[in-house]
């Protein structure tokens, strides 16, 4: 019965792909689903950790235990994300995001109530596992070829928020950190004011970032567009980006 249906279903995208030539949509739509047909098929051997060696489960921090606080939910999770992401770019996945913090406030990297106690949550949950993956990246020989982007929506205010030590947003000035694919290792670039309050130091508008990460992806954001609209748009936007040279490898 399954059999039927897709070659009735593939018979009626025939005749209609025939009687509407240059008419793309159809087809894109099929081709989007016969991918992800694909990917379901492939990701069970994918996302198993079984024959991952005990010494990759530890470096990883899959065994770690929890920290005394009751929200804190260890090295684990976010360690099996970033073990899957290794597994994923060996398998040719071109791009890879993981997530970590669910929920809202001290569950988050919401630090609105307390940035103190919010970084003792979660900053043991994620050290290990990312340490882990950059160095098995590295051992495996494709952190050269993989660009690791690590950052946020905004930063934390440098002033007290309510009555106890909490933050509120700041899009002025934060920190995002690159390795790999083309980064000039061991860099710092740009610096705040002397309070935290803002970019002082080499300051980039986030366009420039965007710009700067297509052009280590081998992508020129200046022709890389989508017709939207009426208009031919940019991923960067309207104003012309500056990449960030002095964080390549190579100018």
């Amino acid at each position: 019965m399954q059999r039927d249906l897709i070659t009735t279903a593939n018979g009626l995208n025939t005749d209609h792909l025939a009687n509407h030539p240059g008419y793309s949509e159809l087809q894109a739509r099929i081709s989007s689903y016969e991918l992800a047909f694909q990917l379901k098929t492939t990701a069970l051997e994918a996302l198993d950790l079984a024959n991952e060696s005990e010494a990759t489960r530890e470096m990883y921090g899959l065994n770690d235990s929890k920290t005394s606080h009751p929200l804190a939910l260890g090295p684990a999770p976010f360690g099996r994300q970033c073990l899957i992401a290794r597994r994923l770019v060996e398998r040719g996945v071109r791009f890879v995001q993981i997530y970590h913090g669910s929920g809202h406030q001290q569950q988050n990297w919401d630090a609105h109530n307390g940035v103190e106690e919010n970084l003792q949550i979660h900053c043991p949950e994620i050290d290990k596992p990312i340490t882990a993956l950059l160095r098995d990246l590295e051992q495996r020989g494709l952190l050269d070829e993989t660009l690791v982007v690590w950052g946020g929506e905004f930063g934390r205010q440098a002033l007290v928020q309510g009555g106890g030590d909490g933050r509120d947003h700041k899009p002025k000035g934060f920190t995002y950190w690159l390795a790999g694919g083309g980064v000039k290792g061991g860099t710092s670039y740009g610096e705040t004011d002397e309070l935290g309050h803002e970019a002082a130091v080499n300051p980039h508008h986030i366009r420039d970032l965007h710009a700067t990460l297509l052009h280590l992806m081998g992508l020129e954001h200046q022709k890389l567009t989508y017709f939207y609209g009426g208009l031919n748009q940019k991923l960067t936007g309207v104003i012309e980006p500056d990449i960030i040279r002095g964080i390549l490898a190579k100018g």
